[in-house]
């Protein structure tokens, strides 16, 4: 399916070009993930010098942290085509497309090399703490757009340096900042202090050390989304060899037909069947479920060791060890404070954007396919990209981060009309991203429709492996 906006374009635009005094300079990007390192590429394709800045040690940071988890989409969805380009001339060989890649093989097979073939282009260590246009702070307007931008960077060893900029495209994506347990958006009460005990990430249990800190432990899971369910399907599997292992799942709503995603009616067999996992888990009695209960306190235990969380209700959970706060993810913008950006109130999405990513209206295969006009802000030529450009909406695209970056990087390059051309080449399944079964290669690779459907057409046939339930259409 391919989809094209050119002159239905939302709040028609044109561009602005980059004045001559700074033609010659970089562009810089912040992120060294999938979506950094694709805007990288498309630079360089444009004849533009990117230089990207990555906080971490090595390409895909943030990917590696959740290499254990299997991706819903396939390989045919995680490549960038200009990328793809650069990397031929160095001798890289494709994945099969039809296979679902772990984090870490996505990071490992893709992302390494594809900073390596970029080269010194990519710096490691080096985290940005501001950006700005240079002499002039948020609130000058004098002369502020024939100003290049400086991007203030702090390396791994503590020195500090300053990079002019014709350009900014910040892909640094969301993961570092995890929304708190309190369901007003702030930390519950008692969060900090019990920080030691609770975990804002999937818990990797093949690895023994993670695993040992659930086993036989009670566990509280926060959050309703796929990490949710793939936090809740690995602590069941745990339960089959640990049966003191035991599962609280609370949830801030209530629990309806949709509260375990779509199943046999998602476009995605992995994302379905890892929804039933979840299922499965709670009808067997291995989680138990609080349905409706918004936390704003984590308090003591009568037995004096355990941890309780307490609803706004005043209810409150049974005992826990452990709490896995799955709650979302939020942008990090503190370094942006100094560039006018213009940003929805709700999600942190740039403003354009935001109605076209609602969560409450849009699947990921109904996003209105979008570019360089959507991401624009009031100072021109600097551009939030990835999942860092949904702020807090939950479900994005590779394929729509990459379809972002070249949009982008044509109006960088002056080319308005490449710009303005969004083509985004999707699938007749649908490819939203996110995270799958726990490294379970029979549950990912679950065969696709057999034809038509679109987005929502439902799969033929999902299997979720041995003793776990099978769904016919």
């Amino acid at each position: 399916m391919v989809v094209t906006q050119a002159s239905t374009i939302i709040n028609v635009w044109r561009g602005v070009d980059v004045p001559a005094s700074n033609v010659e300079l970089p562009v810089v990007v912040i992120g060294a993930g999938p979506v950094g390192l694709a805007a990288a590429a498309q630079l360089l394709a444009r004849g533009l010098t990117p230089r990207v800045l990555e906080a971490g040690p090595q390409a895909g940071t943030a990917v590696r942290e959740w290499g254990h988890v299997r991706l819903f989409s396939r390989w045919a969805e995680l490549v960038d085509p200009a990328a793809e380009k650069l990397l031929a001339a160095e001798g890289w060989i494709r994945p099969p497309d039809d296979a679902y890649p772990t984090g870490a093989q996505w990071a490992e097979q893709y992302l390494r090399p594809l900073a390596d073939a970029l080269g010194d282009a990519v710096r490691f260590g080096a985290t940005v703490t501001g950006v700005a246009r240079a002499g002039r702070d948020r609130v000058v307007d004098a002369g502020r757009d024939e100003q290049p931008y400086v991007v203030q960077v702090r390396h791994a060893d503590g020195t500090e340096e300053r990079i002019t900029a014709q350009g900014v495209i910040d892909a640094s994506g969301t993961w570092s900042t995890p929304s708190p347990l309190g369901a007003d958006g702030l930390p519950a009460a008692g969060e900090r202090e019990a920080a030691g005990r609770i975990s804002y990430r999937i818990p990797d249990l093949g690895d023994p050390t993670v695993r040992a800190r659930y086993a036989g432990r009670r566990v509280a899971v926060v959050g309703s989304g796929a990490s949710a369910f793939t936090a809740l399907a690995a602590l069941a599997q745990l339960a089959q060899s640990d049966p003191a292992t035991s599962t609280q799942w609370v949830l801030r709503r209530g629990v309806g037909a949709s509260t375990f995603g779509g199943g046999d009616a998602d476009q995605l067999p992995a994302r379905g069947a890892l929804g039933l996992r979840a299922k499965a888990a709670v009808d067997s009695g291995q989680a138990r479920v609080l349905a409706g209960f918004r936390v704003t306190a984590i308090g003591r235990a009568d037995d004096g060791d355990g941890l309780v969380l307490v609803a706004d209700d005043g209810r409150r959970s049974e005992p826990v060890d452990e709490i896995i706060a799955l709650t979302g993810l939020r942008p990090d913008l503190s370094f942006l404070s100094e560039v006018r950006l213009d940003l929805d109130a709700r999600l942190s999405a740039p403003t354009t954007l935001a109605p076209l990513i609602d969560p409450n209206v849009h699947s990921c295969g109904t996003v209105y396919p979008h570019g360089a006009a959507e991401l624009a802000h009031p100072d021109d030529r600097m551009y939030l990209v990835g999942m860092k450009s949904y702020g807090r909406a939950p479900t994005f695209l590779a394929l729509t981060g990459y379809e972002q970056v070249r949009s982008v990087a044509a109006a960088l390059a002056g080319d308005h009309e490449a710009a303005a051309r969004v083509e985004l080449t999707l699938p007749e399944t649908g490819v939203c991203g996110g995270a799958g079964v726990l490294d379970e290669p029979d549950a990912a690779e679950a065969e696709a429709p057999a034809g038509g459907g679109g987005c929502c057409g439902a799969p033929a046939v999902v299997s979720l492996g041995a003793n776990l339930l099978s769904v016919a259409r």
